[in-house]
């Protein structure tokens, strides 16, 4: 069965009285080319268990259960049960569970079902694409990689680089746990239905070791958000209230850190916000004292 074909798909829903969810992303990949691509690059082995997120009829699915020792695809959509008990059936290394990602422990569910690496995969819905991804890296889910289709706005701004408009708190956040690689572009027209906006398919490799030294995680990713939040004005006005601390102290800490108060948020990169946070946390202390 080519789970792909746009043929399959309007047979499976009529079949199964399946009705698409506008509310949940919900859009079918119909060529095969990406899907081998989205596989090959995804760098399963026969030793790991992928862990897919919205697998849809199962497109991905079937292609992961071919290369992995195991794959638990996470379902939120009922209604999409009975078809993907359907389409895979004659892989036995399969598990179809009915949750919201977002509610479901990704780390127990590893750890109940580890047999070698463990990579996750998915085409995720264009309006959660950032929480799910935040969660996975936040919960420090122990994956190899992640690499899953995306509104291609999302991607350029995951993997955008200082200075341009694109980069942001997002940007800095992913790119701390990992280190992000484009796989391919994907045109609108290879979904069904047809969503507004084209994809892109990353692959984000978690980092074994964080690339900066970080005194307070915390405090780091609290510079960030403020930051990003008035990316408008100098880091001298943005930054000033952050860890409790007013113009005058951000003014001395910029100062130590060899940073310009005048400059923007996004012109800084990983190591500079790094710099920041941890003088903010020296400099708390000493005033503690």
């Amino acid at each position: 069965m080519k789970l792909y074909a746009p043929s399959t798909i309007k047979e499976l829903k009529e079949k199964h009285g399946f009705r698409l969810s506008k509310s949940l992303g919900q859009n079918f990949l119909t060529d095969k080319n990406i899907i081998d691509h989205i596989i090959e690059d995804s760098l399963i082995s026969q030793n790991d268990l992928v862990i897919e997120i919205g697998p849809g009829i199962g497109v991905l699915t079937a292609e992961a259960a071919q290369v992995a020792a195991k794959v638990i695809a996470i379902e939120i959509d009922q209604g999409l049960i009975p078809i993907l008990q359907e389409t895979l059936r004659e892989y036995d290394n399969v598990t179809v569970v009915n949750q919201d990602v977002l509610k479901t422990d990704l780390k127990e569910l590893i750890r109940e079902n580890h047999c070698g690496g463990v990579r996750i995969i998915g085409n995720l819905p264009y309006y959660i694409t950032t929480p799910i991804l935040m969660k996975i890296l936040e919960d420090r889910v122990p994956a190899d990689s992640i690499t899953v289709m995306m509104q291609k706005e999302v991607a350029d701004r995951i993997k955008s680089a200082p200075g341009n408009k694109t980069y942001g708190a997002l940007s800095v956040a992913v790119q701390y746990y990992c280190t992000v690689e484009q796989i391919l572009s994907v045109s609108r027209e290879v979904f069904i239905p047809q969503p507004k906006v084209d994809s892109t398919v990353l692959r984000m490799d978690v980092r074994k070791e964080h690339p900066v030294e970080l005194t307070d995680e915390k405090v780091f990713f609290q510079c960030i958000k403020a930051g990003f939040e008035q990316r408008r004005k100098t880091l001298l006005n943005s930054l000033s209230g952050t860890a409790g601390l007013g113009k005058d102290a951000i003014r001395d800490i910029l100062a130590v850190a060899g940073i310009d108060p005048v400059r923007r948020p996004e012109t800084l990169d990983l190591r500079e916000f790094a710099a920041i946070a941890n003088f903010m946390v020296d400099y708390t202390k000493d005033h503690q004292e």
